[in-house]
């Protein structure tokens, strides 16, 4: 009878300070179980690389098969893989791999948290800007230049307007837009006079960009419409790219001699923003999404959108806020943005 008494009076001790402790007993397994610290040694190096990857993804050589070029395009996502390493460290009960795992969250956090969390858009601007890749082969280009339209903009640029469609997009958006000048594959609406219209030679031997200057209320505004050439993955090529880059070089040389002050780029780059590639039309233009977007602004492919590969980006004027519009019948998203023209610089 004592044992019976002393082993229930040990049980429930032990309960009630079992349940209290939990910290304590954590605190223990941390300083007596080495295990806790070897294991997952493998997960934790995993973490590190992942880390460096998005720290210096600028210094990935795109010398085969424009590695760098393909990392940047996709970066945001490599967020999603501090998932699995989560998971693998817990189910290893590895204090290393946990905390080695803070260092990928904290840098991604730091490059990206502030799209992702911030609502950088304002009200106000003096001019809706929009662009969409209407897809060649869309099934319903009425539907989705009304669609477009309705979105208020005040200028609309399309790309991959095939030659038998022009003529049914010039009817759909002719009661919005009075004015708009086509030029190859790439076209420019627009409830204000265009003048200067012509094609811009960006090295493909056929027109997919333009230039026009749009004369608003507000004072005019060189506007740029491009489709810059696809890019490709293959397993044997890898990211398939040079005729892009080559276009993207073009395209900046003609926008850095530019003679206006205010510009507005416009179109289908196929590539994003943290993309190096791109760098001699981003070096010397905002984009609209990261200066006053809410989010990514992800609008490519349109029933899954992985990246932005649809731009507005401007120079000379203040950015107020940036969005994506409705899918269409595209496979792309139509984007928008309200901007401000400045009251100075040239006319």
């Amino acid at each position: 009878m004592v044992q019976a008494y002393r082993a229930d009076t040990e049980n429930a001790d032990r309960g009630p300070l079992g349940r209290g402790s939990r910290l304590q007993a954590l605190r223990h397994r941390l300083t007596t179980d080495r295990g806790i610290w070897r294991r997952g040694i493998l997960l934790a190096i995993c973490s590190v690389l992942l880390t460096l990857v998005m720290v210096f993804h600028a210094e990935i050589p795109n010398a085969i098969g424009n590695t760098g070029s393909l990392i940047e395009t996709f970066l945001p996502w490599f967020g999603l893989l501090v998932a699995p390493l989560l998971i693998l460290g817990l189910v290893r009960r590895s204090a290393t791999a946990l905390i080695a795992l803070l260092l990928p969250v904290i840098v991604w956090l730091n490059v990206f948290g502030g799209l992702l969390f911030a609502d950088k858009s304002d009200t106000g601007g003096n001019l809706t800007v929009a662009t969409h890749n209407v897809n060649a082969g869309n099934p319903d280009p009425t539907g989705t230049a009304q669609q477009v339209a309705g979105s208020g903009a005040d200028v609309v640029a399309l790309q991959e307007l095939p030659d038998g469609q022009v003529a049914t997009y010039e009817k759909a958006l002719a009661a919005r837009y009075p004015h708009h000048s086509v030029q190859g594959t790439v076209g420019l609406w627009s409830k204000y006079p265009l003048t200067g219209s012509r094609p811009v030679d960006i090295k493909l031997g056929w027109t997919r960009a333009m230039r026009a200057t749009v004369t608003t209320p507000d004072g005019s505004i060189a506007v740029y419409v491009a489709h810059l050439p696809s890019v490709r993955v293959k397993l044997h090529a890898g990211f398939t790219a040079n005729q892009r880059d080559k276009s993207a070089d073009a395209l900046g040389e003609a926008i850095a001699d530019e003679r206006l002050d205010r510009v507005a780029l416009l179109g289908d780059l196929n590539g994003t923003m943290n993309d190096r590639s791109l760098k001699a039309v981003t070096a010397q233009m905002r984009s609209t999404q990261g200066a006053a977007g809410d989010g990514f602004g992800f609008s490519w492919p349109a029933s899954f959108p992985m990246a932005r590969i649809d731009q507005i980006m401007v120079r000379g004027v203040e950015p107020l806020s940036s969005w994506t519009l409705p899918a269409t019948d595209s496979d792309h998203l139509p984007i928008a943005a309200r901007i401000q023209l400045r009251t100075t610089g040239a006319q």
